[in-house]
């Protein structure tokens, strides 16, 4: 591409378009002067094949610290799973020698022998199962969840086959919006199946937080980041033509589906349970500072945050720095090593608090994990404030 026009220059001699020994005309746009030059482009065939124009941007140049995410992914998942693996073995070996019909007397008369002084985690059996406080906030927590989760799964096996990429410009957002709206089905029916469980009266109140919520908070954050672009005059900001797309896509698809999922739900049977809770809910015992739920949540959405921290980094360069982010099947492997360490956490902390006599564990096994986020949304303020810059 080439520059030139009428010899007029804002910077100087240096600038493209000014011929050699000739002096430019410096003129001040600010005061009213209309500042007119043109450019000519000049278009040169490549050997390059249409299909394949997009691989001098997406080649993969940084693959080794790709592989160290997965190995360091990897590693923590290997390690929750010694843990659990160690407690499971302690909790279970007694009880397995019972049913074993090769187990020596004496593994027999020691395992009848603990039956007998129960203690941790046995002495909450009857009320493991007590439905929790706010336990509608938490079915809708649930349902938004699993809807978050299915539209993940389908964005990210898609773009790892290749079928969302970056050459597409906009199908990877157009794909998420579509899909988190069709999954309002999904979410309708986790959230009614909880509160059919838990016994929950209003079944229209839990069905419409669900519907409305997440999207409502988000819609709230967005609506006021492109009023501030709207008030700057910036071209980023969405016009109002596309949000009232979205504002329909919100009420006349994802509501009416989150309804459609609710009341295939509620009209399924109550979840089975293998213990009935007891009539009189047992007496919760002081618990030490370390076993809290803010505790629970400080430590358990480390080891998750630490499994993804490295692609973390690559997409956030992408969102500030304006780079090209397309390594999707490396995500995807990142995203199930991330599933399979909040699973364990949640199980490892869950199964401590019950060890301490304590039966309320559905929020903990919930916050433990979600604490993840919070780690994320640091680790985000701290590149944007000290990678963007750069």
């Amino acid at each position: 591409t080439s520059f030139g026009g009428n010899g007029i220059s804002p910077k100087g001699p240096s600038s493209p378009g000014v011929e050699e020994g000739a002096t430019p005309l410096v003129m001040d746009a600010a005061n009213g002067n209309e500042v007119v030059w043109t450019y000519d482009v000049v278009w040169v065939r490549s050997d390059t094949k249409w299909a394949s124009r997009w691989d001098v941007y997406l080649t993969m140049h940084d693959d080794d610290i790709h592989w160290f995410s997965i190995v360091n992914s990897a590693v923590v998942v290997f390690f929750l799973s010694c843990i659990i693996a160690l407690v499971m073995a302690r909790v279970l070996r007694r009880d397995l020698a019972r049913y074993n019909a090769g187990a020596s007397e004496e593994d027999k008369a020691e395992a009848a022998l603990e039956m007998r002084e129960e203690t941790g985690w046995k002495l909450v059996s009857s009320d493991v199962f007590r439905p929790p406080a706010h336990a509608t906030l938490l079915s809708v927590c649930l349902g938004s969840g699993a809807q978050v989760f299915v539209m993940t799964v389908l964005t990210l096996v898609l773009a790892a086959f290749g079928v969302l990429s970056p050459a597409n410009r906009g199908a990877l957002l157009t794909f998420v919006l579509i899909s988190y709206v069709l999954m309002g089905a999904p979410a309708g029916y986790v959230t009614a199946r909880y509160c059919k469980y838990v016994k929950e009266q209003n079944h229209f109140k839990a069905t419409l937080l669900t519907a409305i919520m997440l999207p409502g908070v988000v819609t709230i954050i967005f609506f006021s980041v492109n009023a501030i672009a709207w008030a700057h005059k910036s071209s980023s900001a969405v016009p109002f033509g596309t949000l009232v797309v979205l504002m329909l896509l919100w009420f006349c698809i994802s509501l009416p589906l989150v309804f459609f999922g609710a009341y295939v739900g509620f009209s399924q049977d109550v979840i089975s349970v293998p213990i009935t809770p007891s009539a009189l809910p047992r007496e919760i015992r002081a618990q030490p500072w370390y076993i809290s739920t803010w505790t629970a949540m400080f430590f358990g959405g480390i080891l998750p945050f630490g499994a993804m921290f490295v692609e973390m980094y690559f997409i956030l360069s992408s969102i500030w720095q304006h780079r090209f982010y397309y390594m999707f099947g490396f995500l995807l492997l990142v995203f199930v090593m991330l599933v399979i360490t909040c699973a364990e956490v949640s199980i490892v902390l869950c199964y401590v608090q019950l060890c301490s006599e304590d039966y309320r564990w559905w929020w903990r096994a919930y916050l433990s994990s979600a604490s993840t986020a919070f780690y994320v949304f640091i680790y985000g303020l701290f590149h944007y404030w000290n990678r963007a810059e750069a």
